[in-house]
């Protein structure tokens, strides 16, 4: 298809880069792979540009880079946020009580979706201590808002009806415009080369909160311990400290003793 014009004809006008990428999304959407040249033709842009869109779309989890384009990120049998949120309820509670004894009056903390970090706000609700909280997570808002003293601050975005979140570039974006005492995250598995998570979308919205908190806490069940995800979130040491039901062991436990981060046990 021939974009560019001779004299006498009108140019499409260019897509802005966000425009774009969401067009790539849903072009993705409608079938499995996608070509660098077919897209930078269709939008009238250079391959350098496409190969940009496919690098920051990839980071935020949201297609798989292949040779020469790139194609929908694979969703797997994951089990969404219902299923999740009846499993080790006891060990969760323990957990997201512990955590929510870390926040203190005056604090602003972000906190992302997620079955642990669900009981977090809603033991920070039952405190009622006053802070504020920034969350991408429907269940977090509605827990913390049964607290008058929490104020709750939701971010914008693409709505996931099985995890009762919303992820995307314009959440990302705007969780890095605000900054952050402490941010709370979970993650479907932490092992010596890190911290990993499997819900598309998920890692990059982790990343953000990550790189605008003063502190950051990991909730996550030790049946998470020695396991990967599909995309990693960051490195052990990226992470401050990790609340848990119970202590990991091995080259685990060697690996995050060795990069500085702190175990709080929740008991």
């Amino acid at each position: 298809m021939q974009l560019s014009a001779h004299r006498g004809e009108t140019t499409r006008p260019r897509l802005a880069k966000a425009e774009r990428r969401e067009q790539i999304l849903l072009e993705l959407r409608l079938r499995p792979h996608v070509g660098i040249a077919e897209l930078a033709a269709r939008f009238g842009v250079s391959s350098e540009t496409i190969r940009r869109d496919f690098e920051e779309l990839s980071q935020h989890g949201l297609l798989c880079r292949s040779h020469g384009g790139a194609s929908a990120a694979p969703q797997g049998r994951y089990p969404d946020f219902d299923e999740r949120n009846q499993n080790r309820l006891e060990e969760r509670e323990r957990i997201g009580r512990r955590a929510a004894e870390l926040v203190q009056p005056g604090d602003v903390v972000m906190i992302d979706s997620g079955s642990t970090t669900l009981q977090a706000a809603r033991f920070i609700a039952h405190r009622d201590v006053s802070c504020t909280v920034i969350t991408n997570s429907l269940p977090v808002t509605m827990a913390l808002g049964q607290s008058a003293a929490v104020r709750v601050i939701v971010a914008p975005g693409d709505y996931d009806p099985a995890e009762a979140a919303v992820t995307g570039t314009e959440t990302v974006d705007f969780l890095k415009r605000h900054r952050a005492g402490r941010c709370m995250i979970g993650a479907t598995a932490l092992a010596v080369d890190g911290v990993f998570e499997t819900v598309r979308g998920f890692a990059a919205v982790k990343r953000a909160m990550l790189s605008v908190s003063r502190e950051s806490h990991l909730l996550v069940d030790s049946a998470k311990f020695d396991r990967h995800g599909m995309a990693r979130v960051a490195a052990p040491e990226e992470i401050g400290s990790v609340v848990t039901d119970r202590a990991p062991a091995g080259a685990l436990s060697a690996i995050l003793q060795r990069r500085g981060v702190a175990i709080t046990r929740a008991t």
